[in-house]
């Protein structure tokens, strides 16, 4: 891979045009067995899979083929007095060679979205998918051969002595999704051989309804939100903090819209998905150890890795419930009184990937210049990740780093500044011994 990037093969943007094309078109060509290798991982629709992450990553591949040659084009920038009669400009290079580490639970899209950044800013990347996802990984195989030769683009999918292995290496940029135990491993690694890093981590993204929300819009959008891939989402809400006032009427309708979306018995619902693994659906089941729940559609069944959605009013905020990522279908709902209160509650713990607020948009503003996350949305959840001209990472705890389109380009890439200066002319003002010279040169700084 070093030897094909020291080639210049990569730095052509037709060649990076081109790949992303045969990218698009085996997506394309596989899109009914990346489906059913979804299905077999996580038991997800063709809908939910088509919506969630096939369709995310065919377009960002567009979004990036079209406006690759803008986003590589070299940026004249003003130059100072000073500098004249200098030019000064910006050029965009690939980093290298990446790295891009991968989970379990979009694996698809977050495989595939860094890989189509990588691509388009010019670089060669290895691939470390989860061996969790074991059949969409076999699917990601096929694709990444097909549209790539194994020195461009190529995909490692062994275990953890693996990415052990991996990690050991000096890349030029890591990018990893996944957990915050795991992601404090990787920058430590890379921090060894001075590697920059993309850290996609999660946490705990707090949904914040007051009273003056429409609390039927509310529960609409934080039950979609909140069981999309049954809650296996980084950033789906992972707990709500409700106005007192309206508390009971939001837990009605989410209860109403989880049987309308998902049937009264959710295990019967094609579009209903399953956790992971065992170890995944014993963690949740351990969270509801001795706490009051409200299960809207079911008990837990571990034979088919089915976890119904579930309330939890009132938890003990120094539970584990709601000291750790909850990663499923669990959502706990606190109440408070004044929204401050709410707000203390947030800037109290971790900043959050996203933070959601349903209520009138100044008061929602309003939260926004109070709190600090990664992205966020008001009266809504999820759709800010959906849009390529938004950045998308987290902050603290969450994460470090952007991606999504023009953002995706510029994480791969190095900003080189260059100056250009004319053979002929030379200002001698710069130059010792600095008598006349040095009071015009003060000024000119």
């Amino acid at each position: 891979m070093r030897d094909f990037f020291a080639s210049g093969a990569t730095r052509d943007t037709a060649v990076r045009r081109e790949g992303l094309r045969r990218l698009h078109d085996a997506i394309v060509r596989h899109e009914a067995d990346i489906a059913q290798a979804l299905m077999t991982d996580l038991h997800k629709s063709a809908e939910e899979a088509y919506i969630s992450e096939t369709g995310i990553v065919l377009a960002e591949i567009r979004w990036q083929i079209r406006h690759l040659r803008r986003l590589a084009r070299p940026k004249y920038v003003r130059t100072p007095l000073f500098l004249l009669p200098s030019a000064s400009c910006l050029i965009r290079e690939p980093k290298g060679v990446v790295l891009v580490i991968s989970p379990w639970n979009y694996p698809l899209q977050l495989s595939l979205d860094p890989i189509v950044g990588a691509v388009a800013a010019g670089c060669c990347v290895i691939l470390k998918p989860s061996s969790t996802s074991a059949a969409t990984t076999s699917i990601l195989k096929t694709v990444i051969t097909e549209a790539f030769p194994e020195e461009y683009v190529c995909i490692m999918d062994g275990g953890h002595e693996q990415t052990a292995e991996l990690l050991s290496m000096r890349f030029d940029h890591i990018f990893f999704t996944g957990g915050a135990t795991f992601g404090r491993t990787v920058a430590e690694q890379a921090a060894r051989n001075l590697v920059p890093v993309t850290l996609e981590l999660g946490g705990k993204s707090p949904c914040i309804v007051d009273n003056a929300a429409d609390i039927d819009l509310a529960a609409r959008k934080i039950t979609w939100g909140k069981l999309m891939n049954a809650g296996q989402t980084c950033i789906a809400p992972d707990y709500l903090l409700v106005h007192r006032s309206v508390r009971d009427a939001l837990v009605e309708r989410i209860q109403y819209y989880t049987s309308k979306f998902y049937a009264p018995d959710p295990r019967s619902c094609p579009h209903y998905p399953r956790i992971i693994s065992d170890k995944a659906f014993s963690r949740l089941e351990s969270y509801l150890d001795g706490v009051s729940y409200i299960s809207c559609g079911g008990k837990p069944d571990a034979a088919e890795r089915f976890f119904p959605p579930t309330l939890v009013l009132d938890p003990d905020p120094e539970s584990p419930l709601m000291r750790q990522e909850i990663f499923g279908p669990i959502l706990p709902v606190l109440t408070f009184d004044e929204l401050d209160s709410a707000i203390d509650f947030v800037n109290g713990r971790e900043r959050p990937l996203a933070l959601y607020y349903f209520g009138r948009r100044r008061t929602g503003l309003h939260v926004l210049s109070r709190t600090i996350s990664g992205g966020a949305c008001i009266n809504d959840t999820i759709v800010h990740i959906s849009n390529p001209n938004l950045p998308f990472g987290g902050t603290g705890a969450s994460g470090m780093g952007r991606y999504h389109g023009r953002h995706s380009f510029e994480t791969f890439s190095n900003l080189r500044a260059t100056v250009f200066s004319p053979r002929r002319t030379d200002v001698t003002l710069r130059y010792p011994p600095y008598k006349r010279s040095f009071r015009l040169l003060r000024k000119l700084l």
